[in-house]
């Protein structure tokens, strides 16, 4: 399979929404997605705190996967970050390549883009993605840990400042 990469734009809210809908049911969280084809074509522009970018995989012209990521800052290093938020395949066209050319593209970016790292969280649970990631030559942080704030834990510690 020869997919075609290419970035996306706002117009390209509603196929990357529908993708991160399959991640979700994926990730056994179907219910979890609260963005919506206007919150992501508004991240997409850059018109909110938040910009995101996002490479497509089209094969004949219909979106069969994406790699969502935004820029991070390195102190340690003085450098931008690339950071992969979702990366994802409709199942039917993976093992195609079309993952391998997404994850390869990332790491054109941040290197063209003079960013120290290029980094992603992935389910402990995700046996297929890891080997992949293991494949590329990525490895997991040992001795780090992800923390999250969010919903009422996030509104209680807002309230102190």
């Amino acid at each position: 399979m020869s997919c075609t990469l290419r970035m996306a734009n706002a117009g390209d809210a509603a196929a990357i929404l529908e993708l991160i809908q399959d991640l979700a049911a994926y990730e056994k969280e179907p219910d979890a997605v609260e963005a919506t084809v206007d919150s992501v074509a508004t991240d997409l522009r850059g018109d909110s705190a938040v910009k995101i970018e996002c490479v497509l995989a089209e094969l004949e012209g219909v979106v069969i996967g994406m790699a969502l990521f935004f820029h991070t800052y390195s102190t340690w290093r003085g450098k931008p970050g690339l950071y992969l938020e979702d990366l994802f395949v409709k199942p039917a066209y993976r093992g195609m390549g079309a993952g391998m050319a997404l994850m390869a593209r990332l790491a054109s970016i941040a290197k063209t883009r003079d960013c120290a790292r290029f980094e992603w969280a992935c389910l402990d649970w995700n046996e297929p993605s890891i080997k992949f990631y293991q494949a590329l030559g990525a490895k997991p942080m040992a001795g780090w840990s992800v923390f999250r704030l969010e919903g009422e834990a996030l509104a209680r510690l807002a309230e102190e400042g």
